[in-house]
């Protein structure tokens, strides 16, 4: 056998690992890239909207209009997501505590999942599915139409004029949601605990009470306005570097929806860490 047939397969594994080597390489590149590009937008984006609010600048009638559309594209699915969910928490929840003999704990399990963690994560997916892709969308279909590199011949600053209302109106609408899914979510496991788990509404309404704090639903809101505001970066940036034509405006929304989302579940992550650190479950 020649050398060359010795070699062969030791030379075709060096290659392959080579070629591992620079994709993982080319892949954490291109990421950290684009988290600087996110940052980049995020930060301009937050300059230009204090320095429009300051100088009265700020264009309220199209955040208005953008939170109105965000309302519309999420408001039923909103309703029809925090039923199913409170109903499951609740039955879940009541069977295991049944099972302990705590049966009036279940108001307060149950409410502090919904509020906790259920809301946010909710209003999360129904602005990163709806409201994310929508915004790909449009500002996709605007950038392969070449609508902003026109913008920026013309001296109008995309950021100022397509990014900051819709992160602003993002913003507004996220509480909003959030607040419409603790409360259906709740009543809906209440429902539930009391036809289902002959549980009584005085004992239901007792132990949610002594167990929720304001606290509580005002960590859920802040996660909510920091979900909202991450889910419309994401999608401002897909949208704004979409090219490549109609495949292209497709590839941005599809990355928007799916970043998104995972970046949700980390962030969630981490901040149910920091609050659970600083601020432990009340004991009644």
């Amino acid at each position: 056998m020649s050398p060359k047939g010795v070699n062969s397969p030791t030379s075709a594994r060096a290659t392959a690992a080579d070629a591992l080597r620079r994709n993982f390489a080319e892949t954490v590149l291109s990421s950290v890239a684009t988290l600087g590009r996110a940052l980049r937008i995020a930060a301009d984006a937050i300059r230009i909207g204090i320095a429009d609010a300051v100088g009265r600048r700020f264009q309220l009638h199209e955040t208005l209009s953008q939170a109105w559309f965000l309302i519309r594209v999420t408001g039923v699915p909103a309703i029809l997501m925090a039923v199913p969910f409170g109903v499951i928490v609740s039955a879940q929840v009541g069977n295991i505590v049944s099972q302990l003999g705590a049966d009036s704990m279940i108001g307060a399990a149950g409410g502090l999942g919904v509020i906790k963690q259920g809301a946010p994560l909710a209003t999360a997916m129904l602005l990163g599915g709806a409201g994310a892709a929508a915004i790909a969308a449009d500002l996709g279909a605007r950038t392969v139409r070449e609508e902003v590199d026109a913008m920026r011949v013309m001296g109008i600053d995309p950021i100022q004029r397509l990014v900051v209302p819709r992160i602003a109106a993002m913003m507004l609408v996220a509480p909003l949601l959030n607040i419409l899914v603790i409360f259906v979510g709740v009543a809906s496991g209440f429902a539930v605990a009391v036809v289902a788990l002959d549980v009584t509404p005085g004992s239901y309404w007792q132990s949610f009470g002594s167990f929720t704090t304001p606290v509580d639903v005002w960590v859920s809101l802040i996660k909510s306005v920091l979900f909202g505001f991450l889910v419309v970066v994401i999608a401002c940036q897909r949208g704004l570097e979409a090219k490549g034509g109609p495949r292209g405006v497709a590839d941005g929304v599809n990355a928007a929806v799916v970043m998104s989302i995972a970046a949700v579940v980390v962030l969630n992550t981490a901040v149910t860490q920091v609050v659970t650190m600083f601020l432990p479950v009340r004991m009644a």
